[in-house]
């Protein structure tokens, strides 16, 4: 089982999941956050660290949020690994909770 970030990161990208991942699965867009797949162990460390709530299990994904785990596998192909926390957009918390951001997501 992985874990899956989710829409509500689009935009918000706190990164405080990053620091506690053990494995470095985390990769970094221009405005979103992925997890590899392949590297999560399902140790549950990240969910609770992020700001924005957007990170859940394979297994829990919302409705509606269940195309974010193709999606997470496919951009941390491309995206680099990030190991540390950066800054938080400025705007972070003004998007943090708004719907309909996937039109938002820059790749």
């Amino acid at each position: 089982m992985t874990f899956v970030v989710t829409e509500n990161c689009i935009k918000c990208k706190y990164m405080d999941c990053v620091e506690v991942c053990p494995v470095d699965c985390f990769h970094e867009g221009p405005n979103f956050l992925v997890i590899d797949p392949d590297e999560c162990i399902d140790c549950t460390l990240c969910e609770p660290e992020c700001p924005a709530e957007a990170i859940f299990s394979e297994d829990e994904l919302p409705s509606g949020q269940e195309h974010f785990k193709k999606l997470n596998a496919d951009l941390a192909r491309g995206w680099p690994v990030i190991t540390e926390k950066g800054e938080e957009p400025a705007d972070a918390k003004e998007w943090d909770g708004k719907p309909d951001k996937l039109k938002l997501l820059e790749r």
